[in-house]
């Protein structure tokens, strides 16, 4: 699309609905597209959406939408963005994948919201660069795709690749188009009237502060947790903890009783088996090796503490997982 206004060339996106599409992220992507034409005073920016059958996409909270084309083949001056969900990998399909590759061929922008970062990495789009991810995916398709250097930026652009880590995050995305398109004033425009008074850039992460997440702001306590949360993979013993916070073992135990109820081992313990679930359902790693990956040496020992925090086995989570992915695809 490189139609002009005046001396400027128009803008057209192209919104890729997948089934289950997360509808918060896909609103505040189109919506400071419509406030930018607004308070430029022309349609700079237009936009379509799009689906795998030309029809129709379901978000995920159940509410179905009418699209304006197909896969078919788009203008050279174009964005493609894919709006993603949950259960991505389901709706992942070979048709999709090649019509990617083949506008990516045409050197067209291909950039992905929420969860759509999985469908660049499965058709080979993002090795060799930067993306980020939501925060909950993180783990599965780090364990997926190494040849991509992730992020927990809340959106990232790498040359003619983009990605936002889903929810509000997509305005922060657009305003930075935007304002490399238009303008940082008026991508300040359009953020004051979303009342969105905080622009966020690629040095941002997704997550709270720790200190926020646990509801404490204590320094020392907050880097231990820090240290824990980086180091799942190979566990650091509390004694070494203890030691890299300038305190003792008892200290430490006294800390984590205090301000989180709980001893530092079991909190650890609890961080590994967060990610282990979510390794068993977003992924299809064995269950040793899932167990490796969270620093269990013994896949009984696993099993055993698994069972113990979520009242059912590793193996019944994964079994229980495939019975709901069999469920979305028959639907």
């Amino acid at each position: 699309m490189m139609d002009k206004i005046g001396s400027i060339h128009k803008k057209r996106f192209i919104f890729l609905l997948l089934d289950n599409f997360s509808l918060i992220s896909y609103a505040c992507a189109v919506e400071p597209l419509r406030l930018a034409n607004r308070y430029h005073s022309s349609d700079f920016y237009e936009w379509k959406s799009a689906s795998e059958n030309g029809k129709t996409a379901e978000c995920s909270a159940g509410t179905n939408f009418q699209v304006d084309m197909g896969l078919e083949e788009t203008n050279r001056g174009d964005t493609i963005i894919i709006c993603g969900g949950i259960n991505v990998k389901d709706h992942t399909s070979k048709a999709i994948l090649n019509w990617l590759r083949r506008e990516a061929r045409r050197g067209v922008h291909i950039g992905a919201l929420c969860t759509a970062s999985y469908v660049l990495a499965k058709a080979g789009l993002l090795n060799g660069k930067t993306a980020t991810i939501h925060w909950e995916n993180y783990d599965s398709f780090e364990e997926e795709f190494d040849e991509v250097a992730l992020s927990k930026s809340v959106f990232v652009v790498d040359e003619n690749r983009s990605s936002s880590a889903g929810g509000i995050a997509s305005i922060d995305l657009i305003l930075r188009f935007v304002s490399d398109d238009l303008g940082q004033d008026l991508a300040n425009t359009v953020a004051d009237q979303l009342i969105y008074n905080a622009i966020r850039t690629e040095r941002d992460g997704q997550r709270l502060s720790i200190p926020t997440r646990i509801g404490v702001r204590h320094p020392k306590l907050s880097l231990v947790i820090q240290m824990m949360e980086k180091n799942i993979e190979e566990p650091i013993s509390p004694s070494i903890l203890a030691r890299e916070v300038g305190m003792s073992t008892r200290q430490l135990e006294r800390l984590f009783r205090r301000y989180l109820n709980r001893s530092p081992k079991r909190y650890y313990m609890e961080l590994r088996l967060q990610k282990a679930r979510n390794l068993l359902m977003q992924t299809e790693m064995s269950v040793i090796n899932v167990a490796l990956a969270c620093g269990f040496a013994s896949p009984s020992h696993f099993s055993k503490c698994y069972r113990s925090h979520y009242n059912t086995t590793p193996y019944r989570e994964r079994g229980s997982q495939g019975s709901r992915n069999v469920i979305v695809k028959a639907s």
